[in-house]
């Protein structure tokens, strides 16, 4: 998993400097046109861009974790969704569903204060990892990562005969 991670993280890198240089040339041009064409006022789909805009690319990139992270929590509070979040949200060596949950573990809180602590934290460290790292790697660490340590707990549920679920990596 972290090679096939570390691999997509790779084109990605590459695709998205493709990218950026591309835009340059229409950047250039999109700014002519705004200072010819009048601009709206109130306009909150510009404050969006805006305050999205403002943030360091660090923050862009966990913002979306942050998301999936609270889209999960979510889930977690509707009765019909407990027996999916169950099989394929946490971590349990006698399951029978043993690849998924590595993955999708990783994103799983079961308390508010769990997730609002790992988030905070996340965010915190996120411009300096990612201006270090690049937001593709990045996302290749946090991945593999949190596949790596469900694996170790695993093992070491494995080791001690405790074979119950849990959350998170």
């Amino acid at each position: 998993f972290s090679g096939s991670a570390f691999a997509a993280a790779a084109v990605w890198q590459y695709e998205a400097l493709k990218a950026r240089v591309h835009s340059y040339f229409e950047e250039a041009r999109a700014d002519w046109l705004d200072r010819v064409r009048p601009q709206k006022r109130g306009d909150f789909r510009r404050q969006v861009n805006s305050w999205w805009n403002s943030l360091t690319e660090g923050q862009r990139t966990v913002t979306g974790i942050i998301a999936a992270n609270v889209f999960v929590f979510c889930l977690w509070r509707l009765p019909g969704m407990r027996r999916v979040m169950f099989t394929y949200f946490t971590s349990d060596p006698s399951s029978k569903t043993l690849c998924s949950p590595m993955l999708l573990s990783t994103f799983s809180h079961f308390s508010l204060f769990h997730m609002a602590a790992n988030m905070y934290v996340l965010w915190s460290f996120s411009s300096s990892i990612v201006s270090l790292l690049g937001c593709e790697q990045f996302m290749a660490v946090y991945l593999s990562a949190g596949v790596i340590s469900t694996f170790v707990s695993y093992v070491a549920k494995m080791a001690t005969g405790r074979f119950e679920p849990s959350l998170g990596a």
